[in-house]
């Protein structure tokens, strides 16, 4: 009986058309196991060859990082210093520490400036030299009140208050009373219409007081005696007397 198929007898010797079938389901003279190792040879054959060729990639990759990784770490090593030894930017740059600043010389101290010369003491006046203003005191001497158009004394007392005699001027030029009114103004002066002029040197024991009288006519007056002269207002007045350079206290005095 003559096979399923197209009609065709298979001829020995001939290979039929490879399929997936005829893969899986070898056809030949020889054994179906022959043709089985055969393949499985060709597959082992097959696979060890990829094996081998994928291992000798990760191979040669792992061996480019590993040398770049070897590289690197030995730039670090280099870099990094040594135990104990200091990095190399500081080998080149000496450290601010181990610089030495050098030190300011000490200015020297000031000199002590000189203590001042102690004041001497001014010498004592020798007897019958010159009484000077400070050895002299100035007094006005007057009534206290007087009337209006009185013709009052008023005196000016000169005293030696050294403890040494000494010589004075009192000429009449040197010696005046002047007379002020309550606002300061002046009202009179014992030298303003009759001065008078003397020569009259004195020498003046320790505490010894002269008394030099002065007229006051009971009018007013200015230095140049050309104003009228009339009787000052009732009120109060003051009295300072001079002599020469010496100036005394004002003296009270009450016109009414």
């Amino acid at each position: 009986m003559p096979p399923a198929g197209d009609g065709v007898p298979p001829q020995v010797g001939v290979p039929s058309r490879t399929t997936v079938l005829g893969v899986l389901h070898p056809v030949g003279p020889l054994p179906a196991a022959v043709y089985w190792r055969r393949r499985l040879l060709v597959l082992f054959l097959l696979l060890a060859v990829l094996g081998g060729g994928g291992w000798l990639m990760v191979a040669a990759l792992s061996g480019g990082a590993g040398e770049r990784t070897t590289t690197a770490a030995a730039a670090t090593t280099e870099a990094s210093p040594a135990a104990g030894e200091p990095p190399a930017l500081a080998r080149v740059v000496p450290s601010l520490a181990g610089v030495r600043t050098p030190t300011p010389a000490p200015e020297p101290a000031p000199e002590p400036a000189p203590e001042p010369a102690p004041e001497s003491a001014p010498a004592s006046p020798a007897p019958g030299d010159p009484c000077g203003d400070d050895m002299i005191g100035l007094d006005v001497r007057g009534p206290g009140s007087v009337p209006v158009g009185a013709k009052p004394t008023f005196e000016l007392v000169v005293t030696n208050v050294s403890s040494v005699p000494c010589v004075r001027v009192l000429d009449e030029g040197l010696q005046e009373i002047v007379m002020f009114d309550g606002a300061g103004n002046r009202v009179w002066g014992s030298n303003d219409c009759f001065p008078e002029n003397s020569s009259d040197t004195r020498t003046l024991a320790p505490g010894e007081s002269v008394a030099l009288p002065l007229v006051w006519g009971g009018l007013t007056s200015e230095p140049s005696c050309t104003a009228a002269r009339t009787a000052p207002a009732p009120g109060q007045y003051a009295l300072r007397g001079r002599l020469d350079t010496e100036f005394s206290a004002d003296a009270p005095l009450s016109i009414g």
